[in-house]
């Protein structure tokens, strides 16, 4: 079928060029302008952020492509914002360099991304100090479901989670499509 296809189209006077990365067709003799028809295959950098960056002060978060934010979203934090967490209940939202390491899409907060802290720094300072350095922070969006509606109240804080970082749901519905598993993620004071 390919073949008799082909066949019909040389004997129209169409020259078929084909190349690794695309086929090309002329209706000139040969194919040395083949080049200026193809068309870029889109890359992974073209769609997903290559970073996250959190700026706890200004209460943003910026998603980044080649060191350049493209999409910005306003956050809430924990409830005692200022300074690094350090231990379990502590309210606060860590700051350093981790990664999004797995998903939630049923998370009580609509949905979760999870930042893969406790690193091995936090770890040890909180050992150290004879702390329990917490887990499970997250980027998250609103609490969904009818058992914590008393949190929708809260949400109209500035602050009002346990560490994690809160965005609407319309602007974690773009994180979650922009980010992949891996993505790093800086949060500064």
């Amino acid at each position: 079928m390919l073949f008799r296809l082909l066949r019909s189209l040389a004997g129209l006077g169409v020259a078929l060029c084909l190349t690794s990365s695309v086929a090309a067709m002329s209706v000139l003799p040969g194919c040395a302008s083949h080049r200026a028809t193809e068309i870029p295959k889109p890359t992974r950098r073209a769609y997903f952020a290559d970073k996250i960056v959190v700026k706890k002060s200004q209460r943003r978060l910026y998603l980044m492509r080649d060191g350049k934010p493209f999409r910005t979203y306003r956050i809430s934090l924990g409830a005692n914002p200022e300074g690094h967490k350090r231990y379990r209940g502590d309210n606060r939202t860590p700051e350093g360099r981790y990664t999004i390491d797995w998903r939630n899409p049923r998370s009580k907060f609509y949905k979760a991304l999870h930042i893969s802290y406790p690193n091995l720094e936090d770890r040890i300072s909180a050992r150290r100090a004879g702390w329990d350095p917490g887990g499970a922070i997250m980027i998250h969006g609103e609490p969904g479901f009818a058992q914590y509606a008393e949190l929708r109240d809260a949400v109209s804080k500035e602050d009002w989670t346990q560490g994690c970082i809160a965005v609407s749901n319309l602007a974690l519905d773009e994180i979650w499509r922009y980010t992949t598993d891996g993505t790093p993620i800086e949060i500064l004071p």
